[in-house]
């Protein structure tokens, strides 16, 4: 695995990954303000084929849109993240489906939970994202078209849109053919 904008502070400890990430990183493309953002952290392997990417993550989520969770890319124009993202003082389960332009979906999160379980799936050009809250029981968060690429990475991402970092810890990532 490689970094996309590696963080100063990070170390992986058996299957763990413990990232702090740096103030002011985002993804985001376009919608709402017109800004382009590509600086938040992104830990990633190169994936061809049909494959599902599962994680468990948790984090000190403290600024407005503190976000950690996955990130299935195929460029720089065309990705998905999804993950917790805190919005108003809520942990929210949160989705950005990029084609050229960012879109964002969020459902909140019931009593701030310690940790989340991920999943995405790449069957040819559609990407599905599941979430769980006891690492058992999943529930559909999103299905959406992603343009397929020869090869396109996978993996954890986190960021600070508007903070000076917090503490993220991700655990069990592991990618797999799906």
């Amino acid at each position: 695995m490689e970094w996309y904008n590696e963080p100063d502070a990070w170390k992986a400890v058996g299957e763990t990954i413990e990232v702090t990430t740096a103030g002011k990183t985002d993804f985001w493309r376009r919608t709402h303000s017109g800004a382009i953002r590509d600086n938040g952290h992104f830990y990633y392997a190169r994936q061809s084929g049909d494959f599902m990417c599962e994680v468990r993550l948790s984090g000190k989520y403290a600024a407005q849109y503190d976000q950690a969770g996955l990130m299935v890319r195929a460029d720089e124009a065309n990705w998905l993240k999804c993950g917790i993202e805190l919005v108003d003082g809520v942990q929210n389960v949160s989705a950005v489906l990029t084609r050229e332009f960012s879109d964002w979906s969020i459902v909140p999160a019931p009593q701030r939970p310690a940790s989340i379980w991920l999943r995405a799936t790449v069957h040819g050009s559609t990407i599905e994202v599941h979430y769980s809250l006891d690492g058992s029981r999943y529930t559909l968060l999103r299905l959406g078209y992603l343009p397929r690429a020869e090869t396109i990475s996978a993996g954890i991402m986190c960021a600070s849109p508007q903070g000076n970092g917090f503490p993220a810890s991700f655990t069990g990532f592991v990618i797999r053919p799906a």
